[in-house]
């Protein structure tokens, strides 16, 4: 009867802990189970709200593409000298000089550099005209003087060096006047140059001066074709024959300057294979 009693005793120590473990381990699954679904709905709302967002780009996107940048510039053009009539309108209807108000707006510096740029566009102007090649080419040429930055660093260490060789092989002299300032005395006429000098073909640029020659050689070759390009577009020439007689390619033209910004898409398509 001990070892019964003993044995039930036990039996009844033990079925708390039994009860107690199910339990706990329920409850732990559960909140696993709550902390993946709280993670999938939020993952959810990412992606709705993400999807969302990703359709209202691509409809601004559409708009954008879908409207022509030379209109809206034309009608804000139009706005703006709308605006400066009425506003002209009205100082004019106060008695007040129009001229002398706006320019109350306006900085010194920015009235002159505005004369000086009005100035300018009057010249380019009148300069505009073809009238010989040796005018065309010199225009062609201050365009592309333009567009290089020339290095003025390397070109006074250069100087400098050639004046330091030059004085120490004995043909140049560095001579200091009353008021302190240093001249450079040519003996024997070897370092100025004159029309006569060929020694600047000694000089050999470094390979970044090169390279930056070259760059400029193949921007204005690519222009030269672009303009090229343009001009044969323009007249219709620059693709496939899709006329019949010139009645027809001129029927073509309008449908091209009126369509192709609707139609590019389509007829790249086209061209790469890709269209269904």
């Amino acid at each position: 009867m001990s070892s019964q009693q003993t044995l039930q005793n036990a039996n009844t120590m033990a079925s708390p802990e039994d009860t107690t473990a199910p339990c706990a381990a329920d409850d732990a699954s559960s909140t696993k189970t709550q902390d993946r679904m709280a993670r999938f709905k939020a993952l959810q709302a990412r992606a709705k709200t993400s999807s969302e967002s990703n359709l209202k780009e691509a409809t601004k996107e559409s708009q954008r593409l879908g409207t022509d940048q030379s209109q809206l510039t034309s009608l804000q053009r139009k706005q703006d000298i709308a605006a400066h009539k009425l506003l002209k309108a009205e100082v004019e209807e106060a008695g007040e000089d129009f001229e002398r108000k706006r320019a109350w707006d306006w900085t010194i510096d920015e009235s002159e550099k505005w004369d000086r740029r009005k100035k300018k566009r009057a010249a380019h102007r009148d300069n505009n005209a073809f009238k010989d090649a040796q005018q065309e080419s010199n225009k062609i040429y201050k365009r592309q003087l333009r567009n290089i930055a020339p290095d003025m660093d390397g070109y006074e260490k250069q100087k400098m060096a050639a004046i330091e060789k030059a004085a120490a092989s004995g043909g140049l002299d560095i001579v200091e006047t009353e008021d302190g300032e240093l001249i450079a005395v040519d003996k024997d006429g070897s370092f100025y140059s004159t029309a006569d000098t060929t020694t600047f073909a000694q000089n050999k640029p470094d390979k970044a001066s090169v390279d930056r020659l070259v760059a400029d050689l193949r921007r204005a070759e690519e222009q030269r074709l672009k303009k090229r390009k343009e001009r044969m577009a323009k007249n219709g020439d620059d693709g496939d024959v899709t006329y019949i007689n010139e009645k027809n390619k001129q029927f073509n033209q309008k449908l091209a300057r009126f369509y192709d910004k609707y139609t590019a898409d389509i007829r790249d398509s086209f061209e790469r294979g890709t269209m269904i």
